[in-house]
């Protein structure tokens, strides 16, 4: 038998635009993060999959509920208030073998450019 399979789970955030919250708040479980977001697959050569600012409506979703994405869950939480960043979802960490059929393809790595506009 061969050495077991190891998946290793990189997820990484560059900042682009620092929070405008000077007290830099984080997001806690149970609340709801309010949210602009552009995702590209890697393996369809970063092209563009979906986009909250194209369709001008922030997109909500609460921590800790399993709503999103594990990827998004981890890197969100991460993020201060008015943060935008670049996160980076290895296939474990977002839609694994199956992917999202029609839409990314299955063991794909995701990226995504989040902004934290809002948290209730």
């Amino acid at each position: 038998m061969g050495e077991p399979e190891q998946h290793v789970f990189e997820l990484w955030e560059e900042t682009r635009a620092p929070g405008r919250n000077p007290r830099r708040t984080f997001p806690k479980k149970g609340q709801t993060c309010v949210v602009h977001y552009i995702g590209k697959s890697m393996l369809q050569n970063g092209k563009k999959f979906d986009s909250s600012r194209d369709r001008n409506k922030p997109f909500k979703f609460k921590i800790g509920k399993q709503e999103v994405i594990k990827g998004w869950e981890e890197g969100v939480a991460q993020m201060s208030l008015g943060q935008r960043a670049k996160i980076t979802c290895t296939p474990d960490m977002a839609y694994g073998a199956t992917g999202h059929p029609g839409v990314i393809p299955p063991n794909a790595t995701l990226i995504f450019d989040v902004e934290l506009l809002k948290i209730e």
